[in-house]
């Protein structure tokens, strides 16, 4: 049987999902102020791994991730290129999930963004305030810690060690230092929205516990992210959310190991910030993939060229086994009994592989030892690569795609859903009303240059799609000796 550790009772449980034949998973998503790097992709690509094996196992996953587009990172982004904060968070937000697409992680199947679940974070700090865990303070909302005696249980700090950490700030509006907001009242310049206690905008750790509840109910199965968000992100989180529905949260909590680069943690004071998409300019998708999976979910995995170089030559052993099956592979009746006494080892052989790949998956996601187990059978392949059976080669070429697949290997290359012209254009359309004229322009040039590749190599239909587009948004192109030009109708 499956079991995972549950950072909220310290030990390896046995998975029971609430629904059966279904799991509902949230795992905090990006902030999107800046490019995706790859302790992004470290994080997704665990819970990747973790939501293809529970398909495998027989479960329906809803997989819910937020994109968190509006912070106050963003919002200072933003100011710095005199953008719109939304309009900016949209555009890294495109860029963010193409490069993880790029990398071959496969998408949640929901993004909720929090700029569109402003009134559900609205209703739940009502309740909150309602049900007595919260305070207003000249025009902010704070949550009271000291109301709420579980307080602390996640991270398994005590209020005098959380008082004492210097992870939490003093503000003149809080009763105490620990209390958190729940919303912030307007300051000149930012985004707001109109609220019971003014104009405003949520707290941070507020969209996570009104969104997951929103998409999953409550409680739900498994709820993940980064180790760093322990506290205090998910102890409030469950705050938040008892405290408004006296429901319990999230049954099992899972968090990755925070990657290193050379032994050190990532970090932008150290300038040792690597982006996924420069990490694609050296290494192939599925060797960074692999890198990845070699790692428990848990342990914190070290990058550094020759991390990568060993990943790559594993990789290679496997692939190279895996096409010499596919050269002597034909789908055929197999049948034991009619194989030969080394034709059985080796069907044996593969049942074993496959049986102690469970038994490591079943082990709280123990993709190290999935991968020896995988190495085993590569072992074993090259030994009896002599035999002559070709449904044999067929069901160990099947065996090792259909393993490896959940592992994220032997995955086509994905090809990326929108085109960069489709995203533009679908960028304007949602924020063409509010862009200042400055964007638009540089929207227009970006987009238009779209369009040229597109005639360059012929592709009529899809240069005539966007004109068509951009002319439903008000734009008239016109296409002239001298080039394209445009106007605002």
């Amino acid at each position: 049987m499956l079991k995972i550790y549950n950072t909220l009772s310290r030990k390896k449980e046995t998975f029971i999902p609430i629904h059966k034949g279904k799991v509902g998973m949230y795992v905090c998503g990006m902030t999107v102020y800046s490019d995706a790097h790859i302790g992004h992709a470290r994080t997704y690509m665990a819970f990747d791994i973790v939501r293809s094996y529970l398909e495998w196992k027989g479960y329906t996953v809803i997989y819910v991730q937020n994109i968190t587009d509006v912070d106050d990172k963003i919002i200072a982004a933003a100011n710095r290129e005199k953008s719109d904060p939304l309009c900016y968070s949209q555009k890294c937000t495109d860029k963010c999930l193409t490069d993880l697409d790029r990398l071959g992680i496969q998408r949640a199947g929901i993004y909720p963004k929090a700029s569109e679940n402003i009134d559900n974070m609205i209703q739940m700090i009502q309740k909150i305030l309602d049900n007595g865990y919260g305070y207003i303070s000249d025009g902010d909302v704070y949550f009271s810690v000291e109301s709420f005696p579980k307080y602390g249980r996640l991270s398994g700090q005590k209020m005098e060690k959380i008082q004492s950490s210097g992870r939490i700030n003093g503000d003149e509006k809080k009763r105490k230092a620990e209390d958190f907001a729940l919303w912030k009242k307007q300051k000149p310049g930012e985004p707001y929205w109109d609220s019971p206690w003014g104009p405003g905008r949520p707290g941070w750790h507020i969209e996570c516990s009104t969104m997951s509840s929103k998409y999953l109910g409550l409680p739900f199965d498994i709820h993940g992210g980064g180790l760093d968000l322990v506290f205090p992100h998910h102890e409030n989180e469950i705050a938040q959310a008892t405290a408004a529905t006296g429901k319990e949260f999230a049954n099992y909590w899972m968090h990755v190991g925070l990657l290193r680069v050379d032994g050190e943690k990532m970090s932008k004071s150290l300038g040792n910030i690597v982006n996924v998409r420069d990490l694609l300019q050296k290494y192939h998708p599925e060797t960074i993939r692999f890198f990845y999976a070699q790692t428990h979910y848990r342990t914190p995995p070290d990058f550094s060229p020759a991390a990568m170089k060993i990943a790559q030559e594993g990789l290679t052993r496997i692939t190279r086994a895996r096409e010499k099956l596919h050269q002597k592979a034909c789908p055929q009746e197999l049948k034991r009994n009619e194989l030969t006494s080394t034709e059985k080892d080796y069907f044996d052989a593969i049942l074993q592989c496959r049986a102690e790949f469970e038994q490591a998956m079943d082990d709280d996601f123990n993709t190290p030892r999935a991968i020896a187990a995988i190495f085993d059978f590569v072992k074993m392949t090259n030994k009896h690569l002599q035999e002559k059976h070709p449904g044999l080669y067929q069901y160990a070429y099947d065996t090792l795609t259909e393993l490896g697949n959940i592992l994220t290997l032997f995955r086509e290359e994905k090809k990326i859903d929108e085109t960069i012209c489709e995203q533009l254009t679908k960028l304007a359309e949602k924020y063409v009303e509010v862009m200042p004229k400055k964007e638009i322009d540089a929207l227009m040039i970006a987009i238009l240059d779209a369009r040229d590749k597109a005639r360059d190599k012929k592709e009529w239909e899809k240069a005539d799609m966007i004109r068509d587009k951009l002319e439903n948004l008000g734009f008239e192109v016109q296409d002239t000796a001298q080039g394209t030009t445009w106007r605002m109708r």
